[in-house]
C-alpha cells in the first residue's frame, strides 16, 4: 500500500517538473529572403539535465500554432524525450505567439511581419542552441507535424551536428494535396481581411483533416455535429489569424530537396534517421516522407488507424517504443 508520501512521488515524476519560459535574444534576425525579424526571440523550456559530456541533448520543435508549454509533455518519463535520460529542449517556432511572431512584435505587427520559411525557424533554433545554450552537440532532433517538417530541416542544413532525427507525421516536402490544403486556409484569411470571422472558418476545415471520415463516424453522431462545429469555431475564434498565416506560409513553401534528388541528400544527411507516418494522414499526406525514407532505406513506421493525422496520440505507446528502440539508452 502506497504512503501520501509515494503517492505525491508518483504524481511528481509522471509528468516534467515545470520549467519556466525561456527567452533567447537573436537581435535583428535576417532571413533566407533577405528580409528581417526586429527584435527576435526564440521562446524556449528545458527539461533534465546535461550528462557530464555535454552528449544528451534532445530537441523538439513545436507544431504548427503549438508552445512549448503545451508539448512540455513530450519530456515526461517514458515519452520520447524523457527527461530523466535526456535534457530535452522544447522551442517555441517562430510565430506561434511566444517566440517572435506578427501578434507580438511591437516594430512589425499583423501584415508588417516578414515571411520566414522553415528553414529559417531551424536557424533561430541553431543559434539557441550554439549562442545561448552553448552546445556543440545534438543527440537528437523529434518533432510532430510541422515538428516534423523542421526536423527533417535540421537533416539538410546542419547534417554534422545531431546524431539522430525523428520526424514525426512530418514531410521533407508538401505534396500537391498538402499545398492545396494549408493554401485554402491562407486563401481563407487573405479574402476574409485575417478576421476573427474568417479564422472560425479556417478552424472547421483544419478540424475535418485532423483526422478521417471513419473516425468521425465512430465517435461523432451526426445531430452533435453542430455543437461540436460552434465549440470548435469559438475555441479558434481566439487565434491569432496573421500568426496563423505566418507559419502557413512557411508549411507551404516546405522542400528539403531544393533542387536536388534523392541520391544528393543521401551523401548530404549524416544523421541516423527514423521516419514515421500516418497511412491514413489528412493533413500532412505520408507519401513524400514515406518516398524518402524508402529512397534512404532508413527505417519507416507506419501508423495505420483511422485517428489520422492524430494517431500521434492515438498511438502514442508505439511511438514511443519505436524512438526508445531507435535513440537507446543514455
Amino acid at each position: 500500500m502506497r504512503t501520501p508520501f509515494t503517492f505525491l512521488l508518483s504524481i511528481l515524476f509522471a509528468v516534467p517538473v515545470f520549467c519556466q519560459q525561456r527567452f533567447a535574444d537573436l537581435g535583428n534576425f535576417t532571413l533566407d529572403n533577405g528580409q528581417v525579424i526586429q527584435n527576435c526571440r526564440v521562446g524556449y523550456r528545458t527539461f533534465g539535465k546535461l550528462n557530464a559530456t555535454r552528449s544528451n541533448a534532445i530537441l523538439v520543435p513545436t507544431w504548427f500554432g503549438g508552445t512549448s508549454e503545451a508539448k512540455a509533455f513530450i519530456a515526461s518519463p517514458g515519452n520520447a524525450a524523457d527527461s530523466t535520460r535526456y535534457f530535452t529542449i522544447v522551442v517555441d517556432a517562430l510565430g506561434n505567439g511566444v517566440s517572435t511572431s506578427p501578434s507580438n512584435s511591437s516594430a512589425q505587427p499583423g501584415a508588417q511581419f516578414p515571411a520566414f520559411s522553415i528553414r529559417d525557424m531551424v536557424r533561430s533554433q541553431y543559434e539557441l542552441v550554439t549562442k545561448t545554450l552553448k552546445l556543440p552537440h545534438l543527440y537528437a532532433v523529434l518533432g510532430i507535424s510541422m515538428g516534423g517538417m523542421q526536423s527533417f530541416e535540421w537533416l539538410v542544413s546542419y547534417p554534422d551536428f545531431v546524431d539522430h532525427v525523428v520526424p514525426i507525421v512530418g514531410t521533407p516536402k508538401q505534396s500537391s494535396y498538402d499545398r492545396l490544403f494549408w493554401g485554402t486556409q491562407l486563401t481563407i484569411l487573405e479574402r476574409g481581411n485575417f478576421s476573427a470571422e474568417a479564422m472560425r472558418t479556417v478552424g472547421n476545415l483544419h478540424e475535418l483533416n485532423l483526422t478521417t471520415p471513419s473516425h468521425f463516424l465512430r465517435t461523432l453522431k451526426a445531430e452533435d455535429e453542430p455543437d461540436f462545429a460552434r465549440k470548435k469555431e469559438e475555441g479558434y475564434s481566439g487565434r491569432n489569424p496573421y500568426d496563423w498565416a505566418s507559419q502557413l506560409r512557411a508549411m507551404i513553401g516546405q522542400d528539403i530537396y531544393r533542387g536536388r534528388t534523392a541520391a544528393d541528400l543521401k551523401a548530404l544527411i549524416r544523421a541516423r534517421l527514423l521516419v514515421i507516418v500516418a497511412t491514413q494522414d489528412h493533413m500532412v499526406t505520408p507519401g513524400t516522407a514515406t518516398e524518402l525514407a524508402r529512397a534512404l532505406n532508413v527505417p519507416l513506421v507506419e501508423l495505420t488507424g483511422d485517428c489520422g493525422h492524430l494517431a500521434t496520440g492515438c498511438e502514442s505507446d508505439r511511438i514511443n517504443t519505436e524512438i526508445g528502440a531507435f535513440l537507446g539508452r543514455r
